[in-house]
């Protein structure tokens, strides 16, 4: 029993469902900073309905993968980071019960999707309907998102813009440009997790005919692209504050900055080297992933009072996003 629950555990690929996690809570925090709203069952089946899509997507992801040879031919993976789980190549999990699973959270992100939609509004619909298709797409036929090149920008939109708009309307049941803005950040740099992983994957992609940007571009001109991505998702969180659109509190999001110029660097110097190139793929995660959680934080600071416990719980989490900045960039040393 504990064998086959670890071997789903690394079908789902779990850990990365902080995707998932910091767009809903970024749409929610604004919801409640700006229109004073905050639904307990809405949060929590939002998070839900974005995570079972988000498992379902990849699950489908490696059928794809394994229909279309690539992951069975790929030799230069790095895990957990690229190759996809492993699981049908390593005869643990048979390509049926693979896309039954994919089918199974569909169906309950769907489930969950139409009873926020009855209980919100229609316009979640809309957003589940894009999400789903993003995501059976991505690498199914007949569009094969990720072969044509536009995978990385589909993945950005959906985990970033779209989750967060989606998280802010259960809850205040409106419209806004403010979470789509304040999300591009998070956007790219989901975007940009995405692409640092298709590195390793490069040789496998391009002989299946997966013409992801990394292929289009080649490796050497590719890494120009996640340094500009990277970069400009910080650029973004200073214009945002110095145009107003997100309190000052969002300038908070830069401390994880030094982990993203760490990791430009390393990729810089070894983007055509899988096993080298391995701190890049996971500072991204990182500093995705603290990003994200701080410009929620920014946000939030605005409604917690000074000396109260909240206060004092927001404080303490801001510390632990510091403290692991300097923890990571002190383990991972520069390549040049």
């Amino acid at each position: 029993m504990k064998s086959k629950i670890k071997i789903w555990i690394a079908e789902l690929r779990a850990p990365f469902l902080t995707a998932t996690i910091v767009s809903v809570l970024l749409g929610t925090s604004i919801a409640w900073v700006r229109n004073n709203v905050f639904n307990w069952e809405y949060f929590l089946l939002a998070l839900l309905g974005g995570a079972f899509l988000h498992l379902g997507t990849n699950i489908a992801n490696d059928y794809f993968d394994h229909k279309s040879g690539n992951d069975k031919i790929n030799k230069e993976f790095v895990r957990p980071f690229s190759g996809g789980s492993r699981m049908i190549q390593l005869g643990l999990l048979s390509p049926r019960k693979v896309f039954a699973a994919a089918l199974m959270f569909y169906a309950i992100a769907v489930f969950i999707g139409v009873y926020l939609a009855w209980a919100t509004g229609l316009f979640v619909l809309v957003l589940g309907i894009t999400g789903l298709l993003s995501g059976v797409f991505y690498t199914g036929p007949p569009f094969n998102w990720a072969s044509r090149g536009v995978g990385e920008a589909f993945v950005g939109i959906n985990f970033g813009a779209l989750m967060t708009l989606g998280a802010y309307y259960v809850q205040a049941k409106n419209l806004s440009i403010e979470p789509l803005i304040a999300s591009i950040p998070i956007s790219f740099l989901i975007a940009a997790v995405l692409y640092i992983n298709e590195f390793p994957d490069y040789n496998a992609d391009k002989a299946v005919g997966k013409n992801t940007l990394v292929v289009r571009l080649g490796r050497s001109r590719a890494v120009i692209g996640y340094g500009l991505i990277v970069i400009g998702s910080y650029v973004v969180i200073l214009l945002n504050v110095l145009f107003g659109i997100t309190p000052l509190y969002t300038l908070l999001a830069l401390i994880p900055l030094p982990l993203a110029l760490r990791a430009v660097e390393v990729a810089s110097k070894f983007h055509s080297e899988p096993s080298k190139l391995a701190p890049a793929n996971a500072l991204t995660i990182i500093f995705h992933f603290l990003t994200s959680l701080l410009i929620s934080l920014g946000y939030l600071s605005y409604r917690f009072e000074v000396m109260t416990p909240s206060f004092f719980l927001l404080i303490i989490i801001i510390g632990i996003c510091a403290f692991m900045t300097i923890y990571f960039c002190s383990k991972v040393k520069s390549p040049l």
